[in-house]
């Protein structure tokens, strides 16, 4: 008979996922849960969406928890680490996941959107890192894993700033891994490609708008991944919980790509 696997165990372990509410954050949260751990799960204005994300983290058989905070606002996240904390008593693991992504042209930013942007993509990862780790000290033991993008490395032609951002996430990885590595803290990132999560939060627009799609464009685009398909969230999940595991301990500082092999072509 043949045993049933379960890949990784986080049974017992205490998960914070910002910009948990819907998209790849949601499958993070799923994933986390089904592997055991509890969750709390944060957004900042999708409380409808956040409790769906709840109900199925429930499903999984998990504890789980919504806190509302912008992490583009340190004393907001600050209090959201101590709820957690009062509530699970510790954090394992921070998945910084919160971003906007506007697709506004290069011509078309504005001082106000450059500093939504990068306030909440890179100032909230920094903000929800410097909140955790004196929890994470104090257990001598912590992972931290932050959401890059493929445009961090590769240039598109629809978000200057948002590409921005995300690059800058890459030293903020390499160097907080650098400097927590003494306490038992690893920092890693992953690098997600196409992922199908709908709408973006923070979109003006749809990054392509629903009545232009055609099975004929859906076509066009598997061919652009050698895997033949675009990403979903439950693919970025698995990963969360490898690196959120103990087989991931001699891991840090390190940029996983998740993107179905689109960067080889």
């Amino acid at each position: 008979m043949k045993a049933e696997v379960n890949d990784v165990s986080l049974r017992g372990k205490v998960a914070l996922v910002t910009g948990a509410a819907a998209g790849i954050g949601r499958g993070v949260a799923i994933e986390l849960a089904r592997q055991g751990a509890r969750v709390a799960i944060n957004d900042v204005d999708r409380p409808d969406a956040a409790n769906i994300t709840l109900q199925m983290v429930r499903e999984a058989s998990a504890d789980g928890m919504i806190i509302q905070a912008d992490v583009a606002h340190p004393e907001q996240v600050q209090a959201m680490v101590e709820e957690v904390v009062r509530r699970y008593g510790h954090i394992d693991v921070l998945v910084n996941n919160a971003a906007i992504q506007p697709n506004l042209g290069l011509m078309d930013y504005d001082d106000a959107w450059f500093d939504r942007v990068m306030s909440v993509n890179l100032l909230g990862y920094l903000n929800c890192i410097q909140a955790v780790v004196p929890v994470m000290k104090g257990q001598r033991r912590g992972r931290i894993v932050c959401m890059s993008s493929v445009h961090a490395k590769r240039p598109t032609d629809f978000d200057t700033v948002y590409a921005m951002s995300k690059g800058g996430i890459k030293m903020l990885v390499r160097e907080s891994a650098i400097e927590l590595a003494q306490y038992g803290i690893t920092v890693n990132m992953i690098e997600p490609g196409a992922v199908q999560v709908g709408r973006k939060s923070g979109n003006p627009r749809p990054i392509v708008p629903p009545d232009r799609v055609t099975e004929e464009s859906r076509r066009r685009g598997a061919r652009k991944f050698p895997l033949g398909r675009i990403g979903v969230p439950s693919d970025i999940g698995h990963i969360v919980c490898f690196l959120a595991s103990d087989e991931a301990e001699f891991i840090t500082g390190a940029a996983i790509r998740a993107d179905g092999g689109s960067m080889l072509l």
